[in-house]
């Protein structure tokens, strides 16, 4: 189905050549242990790093940072100035950290992000879910793909609660400047959230959607792929696949038709909707 195949287009983020450091600055005492075994890694002095971290190669930790005891960061990551990584938390191959990120929490469970993710300025992602129902104790998790773009100032929650409640992001979403997802949301691939998007809890967004700025989706809405949600909507209501919705309460205005283009539908195949 030419639907199928059109949600399964993906375009990887190409990342800047990481930051190489000759290993004579490298020279640190045996008790520091892996995290600092990378030969090809650089660790700057003023940066913070458990002992029992795991560090890959080719890692450039910059000043200020902090890497927690359970964290575990893949080869190629750069951490700039300032961003923290606890808890439970791992790290892709090639991801890049901005300043002021935090990655993670000391919390039960985990938040496992995957390759080549950019994760913006003060952007805070795995910690705990603003939701009275969490219980201290309770496993919380977080899963993200690979090929994302994470914005300053975005917040993204663990779940609630253990069992099956994990948050989930895929492969290649664009998730700009203060949005928000809430904990037990399901969110799908090729994505783009426009600027103080805002996803209240068990909210499921499927590929290929685009909201407009300010958009508010109330909690357990589902969201279809290849929809279009008009800026300042407030979405109350599943949003059918294919559609465009706006206003305050969100109402349907038709098909989305220009998305539906950039998404290679052909003229047969939109007329076939109506």
């Amino acid at each position: 189905m030419a639907a199928a195949t059109a949600a399964s287009r993906t375009a990887g983020l190409l990342l800047s050549p990481r930051l190489l450091i000759a290993s004579r600055h490298l020279q640190a005492s045996a008790s520091e242990g892996s995290a600092r075994d990378a030969s090809t890694s650089f660790i700057h002095p003023a940066a913070v790093v458990h002992p029992d971290a795991a560090i890959g190669q080719g890692v450039s930790i910059g000043p200020f940072c902090t890497v927690g005891a359970s964290a575990r960061i893949g080869d190629s990551c750069r951490l700039h100035t300032g961003s923290h990584v606890t808890g439970h938390t791992e790290l892709g191959e090639g991801c890049v950290v901005h300043t002021g990120a935090i990655l993670g929490a000391d919390l039960p469970g985990r938040t496992i992000i995957g390759e080549n993710n950019v994760i913006g300025n003060y952007a805070v992602v795995g910690v705990k879910c603003q939701d009275l129902k969490y219980k201290p104790g309770d496993e919380c998790f977080l899963r993200i793909g690979n090929n994302n773009e994470i914005r300053e100032y975005c917040s993204i929650h663990r779940s609630s609660k253990s069992c099956d409640c994990t948050v989930v992001i895929g492969d290649n979403n664009l998730i700009m400047g203060s949005c928000h997802v809430a904990h037990d949301c399901k969110i799908g691939s090729n994505n783009i959230f426009a600027n103080n998007t805002l996803f209240g809890g068990h909210v499921i967004v499927e590929d290929c959607t685009h909201t407009a700025g300010a958009v508010v989706v109330h909690q357990f809405c589902h969201i279809g792929s290849f929809s279009f949600l008009g800026g300042g909507s407030v979405v109350a209501q599943d949003v059918p696949r294919y559609t465009m919705v706006a206003g305050d309460r969100a109402e349907l205005r038709g098909l989305n038709l220009e998305g539906l283009r950039r998404n290679g539908f052909s003229d047969q195949e939109v007329c076939s909707y109506y």
